[in-house]
């Protein structure tokens, strides 16, 4: 396919591009400055409209500024196919104005994108062609060898069916696997949201199953896939720094206990939903902070020095429910950080963020175009520092070696990973190694350039490079990146030595520790296991009263540590060092470790040692730990989901009995019955905890955990009372999406809820609030049911609370009703209306609150809901 060009011509006689005369977008650019927010140190406008990009889901940004944006005009929970597709955007000379563009390839629900070289990564729906429906996800890569902007030919896949397939096809892509970024160690981080998977198969025909969310990871030719991080409910994508840290900002589920986490992800960690993160919190790597409502979606970690100093080296994180990109400025904790959120950059329903090797920055918004996509709604808006003087970046293809080299000393990250990229793609590895490895020694370059080069030369020399490596290792200042680029490479762990390991273990900096508890984890060697159950478990492992929740979102250093260390053991498969570490001074890390160790050696051991000891607080965690091993989790095979409103009790969420479980049984039941344990409710909280199913030991009354979630029928559960206040969001959209209720029902409703005291159909009435006589012409049916069920995630211009404080000191809350130069009128809640003159007005604020209280639908039926979306949809 040829490109599409615009209406314009380019003069340049080394340039096919058209050049932009005017600004297409001018007044499009006007409306958002005048009624979003953003730092006023930046120039922001309109790059590319609904026209050419509606509904972006994704877009990525090559290091030479080609945006590559993922159009999904089904959503997030449309089902039919043949609504999706990459478009390539190219501003040829960085004035902000589009020259380009072409649609580079089609693909259904495009959710993740990378642009490195000649290669377009796509992660997508694979839709059947013989049932219409979505049979699973897939990540490929494009290839535009002739850099016409169209992808040549078919793409190559790299993992098939890294979703469920089932739930794609009965809800859509609202909870499947999303972003994927590419760190400076070479490898394609994927974010995987709660679907989970079973039996993705990389290019080497490698298999592998996640129950959940989490993060999976993948070499760019498609081999050696493999599971980072676990325990995530919908994450959407991840942003990685320079040294390899990668954080994420996830999904609420809706009343369930999980809000919006930011996260530090460290390899082989476990963060605990939805099976641990409320009454198993001692086991989990907490979030570094609970956020309340909303809906992360894409992230980047911004490294770019001509960018001002206050938004450099900080993960940008972006919310689909709160329509802004976020700043999470991060300090070092140990091992892990601290943080805190501050808004950045207002846009609403915000997709994406990524920046170019110049260091303009793009996102994408979908503005509306709700749960199940728009041909017509969304845009991509390009931002810049002001008096931003751009360094044109022509990319690193054709580059020699020499300068490529030189390219890893570049101030941001965007031209370090596009110069690695080439390097490898280059033949002569060896004499680029050497030249690599210079830098990476060289002490008087910035650390982000050391680290590029030490990851660039470690991926350049293979095994070969394990010597120079182990050197690295000795080096303080390079020590924690030299243990994690030895044990990178499963492929070549046997060759490398344990020694560089084990000492890290006795750095008093945390971060080295970490780094060789997580490599000795990698390395199969199990002469470490001795050295890592030296580490000591902190107080805070401890779990939570039962019926109570613990501290699942709040940071906790101490615990990342042994929490890895427990990671590594349960790796190294030291089940008999474990069982010998139970007569010794680090028993009680070898039990954390056993309640993942399900063998019937680690049953008799327990047993044995609670038979030969006396100290009845030890004899209490043998028993615990065998209660915690007595059931162990289902083999997952995506034929189910949990649903947005999991049952949270843990520590299995679909547990069965195995070879052992009737030896443990008989166990407890016999300590239960001696007369010499007179504590009969610690067996009881046992049960209650672990859901043994003992009855002889009754339970301690608890809110019942739920059952699996059904297949819904909706038929039968339409029209019950309370059927909104019990499902997510999600589950209602799909339910509306069915049912279409009846108008003269819905007007009724309007009424008989309460929604007739603050707003007004008919302009004859008193405007009290938004008036609601012209919603159906400025909102879609999702977007009506969405600010009923959800009035602070999403609020519409007029639609948001003003607070007006007067010269005099009076102070007026309530919905600006009318406006002219000199007054306006502000109605409260109650309806009373006050006008004041302008000259009076000290303050004025837009809150970011609507003065509608969430719940008041909750009563409603999937029908009742359906029936009063229906009658405000019909007010056109």
């Amino acid at each position: 396919m040829a490109a599409i060009a615009l209406t314009w011509s380019c003069g340049s006689e080394d340039c096919n591009c058209t050049v932009a005369t005017e600004d297409r977008y001018t007044a499009m650019t006007d409306s958002l400055t005048a009624n979003l927010e953003w730092p006023e140190n930046l120039d922001i406008k309109v790059f590319a409209g609904a026209d050419l990009v509606p509904s972006p889901s994704c877009l990525a940004v090559s290091a030479s500024g080609a945006v590559f944006v993922g159009v999904d005009k089904m959503g997030s929970l449309g089902k039919e196919m043949g609504h999706g597709a990459v478009i390539k955007l190219v501003d040829c000379n960085g004035d902000g104005l589009l020259d380009t563009l072409t649609e580079f390839a089609h693909m259904d629900n495009p959710r993740g994108i990378l642009a490195l070289g000649d290669h377009v990564f796509v992660l997508h729906t694979r839709f059947s062609e013989e049932t219409k429906k979505a049979a699973n996800m897939d990540l490929v890569v494009y290839e535009d060898r002739d850099n016409d902007g169209v992808a040549d030919g078919e793409p190559h896949p790299l993992i098939t069916d890294i979703s469920n397939p089932t739930y794609l096809a009965e809800r859509g892509t609202d909870h499947a696997t999303n972003g994927i970024q590419m760190g400076i160690d070479g490898w394609i981080y994927i974010a995987v949201g709660d679907f989970g998977f079973h039996n993705a198969t990389d290019r080497n025909g490698t298999k592998l199953t996640m129950l959940g969310g989490g993060i999976v990871r993948v070499r760019p030719d498609g081999t050696e896939m493999e599971i980072y991080s676990h325990g995530l409910r919908n994450i959407y994508d991840v942003a990685i720094d320079p040294f390899m840290n990668i954080f994420t900002r996830d999904n609420t589920n809706d009343g369930g206990g999980w809000n919006i986490r930011f996260s530090h992800q460290i390899q082989s960690g476990e963060y605990g939903y939805p099976i641990l993160f409320q009454h198993f919190t001692e086991e989990i790597i907490p979030a570094l902070i609970d956020l309340g409502g909303g809906s992360g979606t894409g992230a980047l970690y911004l490294n770019d020095e001509r960018w001002p100093e206050e938004y450099n080296n900080t993960p940008l994180m972006a919310d689909w429910g709160r329509s802004y990109l976020y700043r999470h400025p991060v300090a070092p904790d140990k091992a892990t950080f601290t943080q805190r959120e501050e808004k950045f950059i207002q846009l609403p329903q915000i997709t994406d963020v990524d920046v170019d090797a110049s260091g303009i920055l793009y996102l994408s918004a979908w503005d509306g175009a709700g749960y199940s996509g728009s041909p017509d709604i969304g845009y991509v808006i390009r931002a810049v520092p002001k008096g931003f003087d751009r360094e044109p970046f022509a990319g690193v293809q054709g580059l020699s070696e020499r300068k490529l080299v030189a390219l890893l000393k570049a101030k941001n990250a965007k031209t370090r990973l596009a110069a690695q990229y080439e390097l490898l793609a280059k033949t002569d590895n060896e004499q680029a190694a050497s030249s690599v490895w210079k830098l990476a020694k060289d002490a008087s370059l910035d650390m982000e350039s050391r680290v590029a080069a030490l990851f660039t030369y470690a991926q350049l020399a293979g095994s070969d490079g394990i010597p120079q490596l182990v050197e690295a290792a000795a080096d303080t200042t390079l020590q924690e990146f030299a243990l994690r680029a030895l044990a990178d490479r499963k492929a070549w762990v046997k060759a490398v030595p344990l020694a560089p390991f084990l000492t890290g273990l006795q750095s008093p900096s945390p971060r080295v520790q970490a780094a060789a508890i997580i490599g000795l984890g990698r390395l199969g060697n199990k002469e470490a296991v001795n050295a890592l159950l030296a580490f000591k478990v902190p107080s805070s492992f401890k779990a939570p009263a039962l019926g109570t929740e613990g501290p699942h979102a709040t940071p906790n250093a101490e615990i990342v540590i042994p929490h890895l260390a427990v990671k590594a053991l349960v790796a190294l498969d030291a089940k008999e060092e474990c069982i010998q570490a139970l007569n010794s001074a680090n028993s009680d890390l070898a039990l954390w470790a056993m309640r993942y160790m399900h063998d019937d050696r680690v049953v008799q051991a327990l047993m044995a040692a609670y038979e030969n000891t006396s100290d009845e607080a030890f004899k209490a965690k043998l028993i615990n730990t065998l209660a915690r091993i007595y059931h162990q989790e289902a083999p997952y095979d995506a034929s189910w989901w949990w649903s947005t409103r999991p049952d949270t009790h843990g520590p299995y969420y679909k547990a069965i009995a195995w070879d052992a479980t009737p030896t443990i049984r008989a166990f407890l039941l016999e300590q239960w019955k001696k007369d010499q344990h007179p504590d009969k409710d610690f067996f009881k909280a046992l049960n209650t905890r672990y859901r043994l199913g003992i009855d002889q030991f009754g339970i301690i009354e608890i809110q019942a955990p739920k059952e699996d979630a059904p297949q819904v029928d909706l038929e039968k559960i339409k029209n019950k009372k309370g059927q909104v206040g019990e499902s997510s969001i999600e589950d209602v959209m799909l339910a509306l999406d069915k049912i279409k209720g009846d108008p003269k029902e819905g007007a009724a409703l309007f009424v008989s809820q309460g929604c007739k005291t603050c707003h007004s159909i008919d302009r004859s009435e008193v405007m009290k609030g938004p008036f609601m006589g012209q919603i159906g012409s400025i909102m879609n049916r999702q977007q009506i049911a969405e600010s009923i069920l959800k009035p602070n995630a999403s609020i519409s211009q007029g639609f948001s609370t003003a607070q007006i404080q007067t010269k005099g000191g009076d102070a007026y809350v309530g919905f600006v009703t009318a406006e002219s130069a000199d007054k306006l009128t502000i109605r409260n809640i109650a309806g009373a209306a006050t006008t004041i003159a302008k000259s009076d007005i000290a303050a004025r604020q837009e809150l970011e609150y609507s003065m509608m209280p969430e719940g008041l639908a909750n009563a409603l039926s999937y029908q009742e809901l359906a029936s009063l979306v229906a009658y405000l949809e019909a007010q056109k």
